[in-house]
């Protein structure tokens, strides 16, 4: 049995991993507790049910998932150099999730959302919020794009709601299809979205 101390975290972990590589209503509060090794006991002691226990996980892995964005966006960086970032970000994620699970999983929240949205209001509404989290990523980058000239999208909200849409179709469709492939013209699809040429790549600092 996981210790008290860690046995709300250990479930969280479990209930994130159970839910993306299988489904909401195929996982079982029982298998929750088999796979953190927590007793039920301990699962009501902390949740009331399998939704209120999605929910502190999402925002649990949403807090960890935040400051890569952070760096990714960051506005040191040049707007389309951001974009790319995110883009090969998303790719090289995938890959790794793949030789972890031996599948390609896709995004958590669309996995989650498409099959709760209908059904369990209060996750519907988590996964709604931090989409539109990382939906602002996207439009501040788009914005500062325009405003250097580099793209013409002077309505930033419209133009990233078109990229972060395509994001999630292929990563869905990468999911369903169980192929990385489909992955490969992300960035380059992105550009050709947005309208702009992709960037060259900032040169490394020569260490002595």
């Amino acid at each position: 049995m996981g210790r008290v101390s860690d046995a709300k975290e250990r479930l969280m972990a479990a209930v994130s991993e159970l839910f993306w590589t299988g489904s909401y209503d195929g996982t079982t509060v029982d298998q929750i507790c088999q796979k953190a090794g927590v007793r039920k006991g301990s699962f009501y002691y902390f949740f009331d049910c399998k939704a209120s226990l999605a929910e502190a996980a999402l925002e649990e892995e949403w807090a960890k998932y935040r400051p890569k964005l952070d760096a990714i966006f960051s506005a040191s960086v040049g707007p389309l150099e951001r974009i790319r970032q995110h883009c090969e970000f998303s790719i090289e994620d995938q890959i790794q999730l793949k030789e972890q699970h031996g599948c390609v999983l896709g995004c958590p929240l669309c996995t989650l959302g498409t099959e709760v949205s209908t059904q369990e209001k209060g996750l519907q509404k988590k996964i709604q919020e931090i989409m539109a989290y990382g939906l602002r990523y996207l439009e501040t980058a788009i914005r500062d794009a325009h405003a250097n000239k580099d793209i013409v999208a002077p309505d930033a909200k419209a133009k990233a709601k078109i990229i972060h849409a395509y994001h999630l179709g292929i990563l869905t469709q990468a999911r369903i299809q169980n192929d990385l492939a489909l992955l490969e013209d992300l960035t380059a699809t992105t550009f050709e979205l947005l309208g702009a040429t992709l960037p060259k790549r900032p040169k490394k600092k020569q260490t002595a």
